[in-house]
């Protein structure tokens, strides 16, 4: 049967499941990481990063959330890309799921520039705490479109330079990409139910326009990167 990817997906993935814990969560965490980095989703959007940053004085502080951390390996790279620039960044990670928030900060014990929150993220951007940039890398497809629109209405207004969404197109091809990534890299059976379902919860680029029409952002650039994913970087200035 031909797999249709005309409208994103509502299924649910297990990972969605805030109270869920152990060592199947955590091997999942990290393979995800890890693929991600191989196939340069981190680049992505410390790129993305770079853009908003401009011409900043390299002593400025800059504030950058992580919408989404899992477990934190997107903080733990650009903590080390600003102390190769001799840059000064405060990084804050939030996740809705404790055991994931436990293990990154385990994972982040050298990095006094790091902290994290356990909380909803709806919640926690509700609160007067500005930050600079914000990032939703391989997060915003976890939500249905009137829940992305509110999420994105909260960043635009906390951050005060702007937001970077790297996330994953919707089609076949990646589809069955994931499906050999998936024996290559031997992922357990969640890792791999999940996966799918990302990438048909993901996004065609007239969507990510939708939202970008919808909210009137004054700025902002949809770009396809490699592996089928986008890169939406919006300046908020």
């Amino acid at each position: 049967m031909p797999l249709d990817t005309t409208h994103r997906s509502t299924a649910h993935e297990i990972m969605d499941n805030f109270a869920m814990e152990g060592e199947i969560l955590r091997d999942a965490l990290d393979k995800i990481a890890r693929i991600n980095q191989l196939l340069g989703g981190n680049k992505v959007t410390l790129d993305g990063v770079k853009t908003l940053l401009g011409s900043k004085p390299k002593d400025e502080l800059i504030r950058i959330t992580d919408i989404g951390c899992g477990n934190g390996d997107m903080l733990r790279t650009l903590a080390d890309y600003a102390k190769n620039k001799g840059l000064n960044f405060m990084l804050k990670g939030i996740d809705a799921n404790s055991f994931t928030i436990d293990h990154a900060k385990s994972l982040s014990q050298n990095y006094p520039n790091i902290t994290y929150s356990c909380s909803d993220v709806f919640d926690d951007l509700d609160k007067d705490d500005p930050c600079d940039i914000i990032l939703c890398t391989l997060t915003l497809h976890h939500f249905k479109d009137e829940e992305i629109i509110k999420l994105l209405e909260n960043f635009k207004r906390s951050a005060k330079l702007g937001i970077v969404i790297n996330d994953l197109q919707r089609s076949v091809l990646a589809y069955r990409l994931f499906k050999a990534i998936c024996y290559v890299f031997r992922l357990n059976d969640m890792s791999r139910e999940d996966g799918l379902v990302s990438i048909l919860r993901g996004f065609k680029r007239a969507d990510l326009v939708k939202y970008q029409e919808q909210l009137k952002f004054k700025s902002s650039s949809i770009k396809w990167k490699w592996a089928f994913r986008y890169q939406w970087i919006i300046k908020t200035i």
